[in-house]
């Protein structure tokens, strides 16, 4: 035990960040357990587009240019708030939020959640997993 009140004295940055980082992983988890929105992998987030679901690309013009999915909506995620409106038409339809790698569009499903959206679902990996499961993605 004086082992460990020695560490922890010797090495109070170490500590910190640990400390921090324990934090942030946890008020993550429990936003993700709380939200409005439910995560998905690609192959479900396939299935929910076969269902009227429609995808929205969060990520910035230039990289929705570079390659997304087919069919996605392109709204970045600074701009949905203000856009919100343009996928009422989806209110009880699936709507499917990704970015690059997942991180960013936790906070669109809150979004889309707080605006009355019914079937929120994000796909976790964005981008990433979607090409690592070798689906197809189309440049513009």
């Amino acid at each position: 035990m004086e082992q460990y009140q020695e560490f922890i004295l010797n090495h109070p940055f170490l500590i910190g960040a640990f400390v921090v980082t324990l934090a942030l992983v946890v008020f993550m988890e429990m936003q993700r357990r709380v939200g409005r929105f439910k995560e998905v992998t690609p192959a479900v987030a396939v299935r929910l587009q076969n269902d009227d679901g429609v995808f929205v690309d969060i990520r910035d013009v230039g990289d929705y240019r570079k390659g997304h999915l087919l069919n996605a909506k392109n709204i970045p995620l600074g701009e949905l708030e203000d856009r919100v409106h343009e996928l009422k038409k989806f209110t009880d339809k699936p709507v499917i939020a990704y970015c690059a790698t997942g991180n960013r569009s936790l906070k669109a499903g809150k979004i889309l959640g707080k605006h009355g959206f019914e079937q929120v679902y994000v796909m976790s990996g964005g981008l990433s997993a979607w090409e690592k499961a070798s689906l197809p993605i189309e440049k513009k």
